[in-house]
């Protein structure tokens, strides 16, 4: 890659006051500029206790600059960090006299962008520092630290090369396209071709495993009005997040709130009542419940435990196509027997009012939610453009079998290219045009 020809600078960290602040620089001029600053030379990989000066000489701030040699940095370029104290307006201060000695204030991911120009992380290698920084969970940091340390792009890798040989293999044969494919070895290709194809599938389950440990689960409470919902709802979130009334229809737009259960993190919807009629404002609710299903990983499905089939008879064709299902007898304080948790085998039995066996509802929805799929000590974190690339291989990867089994050679060729592609958007190695920027514009400041 083109080495970059400006310096950048970003407060990399600015903790609350009484804690150490960092200002990084990144790039040709960042040892000049840093020495400016200290007002003394630096000697690279070493801790120096330095004093930070002004325009005019006066002190900002006491503290420690290191400095990093290029390539051997984050970045692959010079890189200093100036640790101060974590004052804001000190930190503030030290930026501007770097940009006034000549830095440029960097862009939102800038400094994980130029590892990467710089060979020093691929794609999913600097996705995984923003999946780092935002774990919400010590199994979400392991996944993530995984990710960084190169698990996930090596499988992915592994899989390009061997999707490359096929290529090869497949080519060649071109040439002698007068032979049956059998004669050029057509079975030991289509054998490797569907070693791969498995290999890339669970790559794929594994992707889709890392992305939910990334960006939680997401459950839809769904139901016919006043089963309760939205008392559910308040309950696992621990606050009155929703108006609760007696009057049918009170949810009329989505509601979303992030609880953790299990050491699962669950992103809840609560949704309008799925019934018949009701006025316009209403019909809008309920077909935005119905579109949130269509994206659900679990619906939460709450009836009213005085009238369970009823309710289920309700929502029985919206929540179809929804992979996991739960179905909660809500309101069992009301029956006139106490009611058991598992009301008949298949449904909880709980009361959102009284809290009753509201326990063994975050238990079953940690079974529900893990059985399965609960990443393990080898997990790595996903994202869901990288589950999309997958995908698109396999769907690729499918078309080139068919095309082989037809002994369309030219096409069985371009559909592995196509599959060899899609996985180079994983790692970086094949970029369309605007995705470096898409992908670090949401990275933080600094990073």
């Amino acid at each position: 890659m083109r080495p970059a020809t400006d310096t950048i600078v970003a407060i990399a960290t600015a903790p609350a006051a009484g804690g150490i602040g960092v200002v990084r620089l990144s790039g040709p001029r960042a040892r000049e500029i840093a020495q400016a600053l200290c007002g003394r030379a630096l000697r690279p990989r070493y801790a120096h206790y330095v004093r930070f000066h002004g325009a005019g000489g006066e002190a900002i701030d006491d503290g420690i600059a290191l400095w990093f040699r290029a390539p051997a940095s984050y970045t692959g370029e010079d890189v200093v960090e100036l640790q101060a104290h974590g004052s804001p307006p000190l930190l503030q201060a030290l930026l501007e006299r770097a940009v006034a000695l000549g830095a440029r204030r960097a862009r939102a991911g800038e400094f994980s962008e130029r590892a990467f120009l710089n060979g020093r992380l691929d794609l999913a290698q600097a996705e995984a520092v923003a999946d780092l920084i935002a774990a919400a969970d010590e199994r979400a940091a392991r996944a993530a630290r995984r990710a960084l340390d190169g698990a996930f792009s090596q499988r992915v890798d592994a899989l390009a090369e061997t999707l490359w040989a096929l290529r090869v293999q497949v080519e060649a044969a071109i040439d002698f396209a007068d032979e049956p494919i059998d004669t050029l070895g057509g079975q030991r290709l289509r054998d490797e071709l569907d070693a791969a194809r498995a290999a890339l599938d669970e790559v794929l389950a594994q992707a889709r495993r890392g992305r939910k440990l990334r960006d939680g689960w997401h459950a839809v409470i769904v139901g016919p009005p006043n089963a309760g919902k939205s008392s559910l709802l308040n309950a696992l979130a621990g606050s009155e997040r929703a108006i609760v009334t007696e009057i049918a229809g009170t949810t009329r737009d989505l509601l979303r709130e992030t609880v953790r259960v299990g050491g699962i993190e669950l992103t809840l919807v609560d949704t309008a009542g799925l019934r018949r009629g009701g006025d316009a404002i209403e019909r809008e609710g309920m077909r935005r419940a119905q579109a949130e299903l269509e994206r659900a990983d679990l619906a939460v499905v709450v009836v009213d435990a005085r009238d369970p089939a009823a309710g289920l008879a309700a929502v029985a064709d919206a929540v179809a196509s929804v992979p996991k299902r739960l179905v909660v007898h809500n309101k069992a304080d009301l029956l006139p027997a106490p009611a058991d948790a598992d009301a008949d085998g298949n449904a909880l039995a709980v009361s959102a009012r009284t809290g009753l066996h509201l326990e063994r509802l975050g238990a079953r929805l940690v079974a529900l939610l893990d059985d399965g799929e609960a990443p393990g000590d080898g997990a790595f974190t996903a994202r869901a453009r990288h589950v999309d690339a997958l995908q698109a291989a396999a769907a690729e990867l499918q078309a080139a079998a068919a095309e082989l089994d037809a002994e369309r050679l030219e096409l069985a060729a371009e559909a592995l290219r196509l599959a060899h592609d899609a996985l180079g958007e994983i790692t970086g190695r094949v970029l369309p045009d605007d995705l470096l920027g898409r992908i670090f514009s949401t990275f933080c400041i600094g990073k």
